[in-house]
């Protein structure tokens, strides 16, 4: 089964949750609220032959690193990478999900 039947798109195309929060984080890097965001610039190792690739990685005005994972559901082996990522990195970890009216949901991991 190809990852594109699974519901995933290939490296570095957005799908169109991913495509509307970049929006918001550009919205956010024009207001001066963020410093920086790069869509899937951090790729992190988990395990050998184990890796994550955050949706986007974002620079607070206090030069934070923040590492925001977008989805629109999440399926169990996401969640788990996220998990562990979170545990095994020094980073911020946000979940970041689409709610109703447009509004988003984001929560630290």
């Amino acid at each position: 089964m190809s990852d594109l039947a699974l519901g995933r798109m290939k490296a570095g195309k957005m799908n169109q949750t991913e495509a509307a929060y970049a929006a918001l984080l550009e919205a956010c890097k024009q207001a001066g609220e963020i410093v920086w965001y790069s869509f899937e610039g951090i790729k992190l190792r988990l395990a050998d032959k184990t890796f994550l690739t955050v949706d986007f990685a974002v620079m607070t005005t206090d030069n934070v690193i923040e590492l925001h994972e977008v989805k629109g559901f999440m399926r169990e082996d996401a969640n788990v990478k996220l998990k562990v990522a979170a545990a095994m990195y020094p980073f911020v970890f946000k979940l970041v999900r689409k709610g109703k009216g447009g509004t988003w949901d984001i929560r630290e991991i």
